[in-house]
């Protein structure tokens, strides 16, 4: 586990620690089955390239479980994820590196909490940002 975080030790700006992931057809199939995303495009190769794409390609849903995990392992044990949203510009496919990060856009307190406010998103080893989104988190206060 790493270590807490606490929203005084936050600045606008920062970035948000990255989270690398490089997702493989097996794991692929299995979020398939976990998630009743049948769709063969996800693991079926013929079918993907029958659909025009470059191949099978990373479910949407998976890249905002990611995205979710960003969160929550940045917030630590003693904060929380308020709420975020993704949008899936582009295509993912298994064997890229993908790194997902993000930006403090802004900071506050409200009533009890201390929140702060980010950018997220996916990348892919090009850079290209695919799938980006916002947050607010909850950080626990030193005081």
């Amino acid at each position: 586990m790493a270590e807490q975080r606490y929203w005084e030790d936050i600045e606008v700006d920062a970035p948000v620690p990255p989270l690398m992931k490089n997702a493989t057809p097996r794991q692929l199939v299995q979020w398939a089955g976990a998630s009743g995303d049948y769709y063969e495009i996800h693991y079926h190769e013929k079918t993907a390239l029958a659909n025009m794409l470059p191949g099978i390609i990373v479910h949407g849903a998976l890249k905002g479980a990611w995205l979710g995990q960003l969160l929550s392992d940045w917030v630590g044990e003693k904060g929380r994820v308020k709420k975020y949203s993704v949008s899936y510009r582009s295509m993912d496919v298994p064997g890229d590196s993908l790194t997902l990060t993000g930006k403090v856009t802004k900071k506050y307190v409200d009533g009890k909490d201390h929140v702060v406010e980010a950018e997220i998103w996916l990348q892919n080893g090009k850079g290209e940002k695919t799938t980006p989104g916002t947050a607010v988190v909850v950080f626990p206060s030193k005081k």
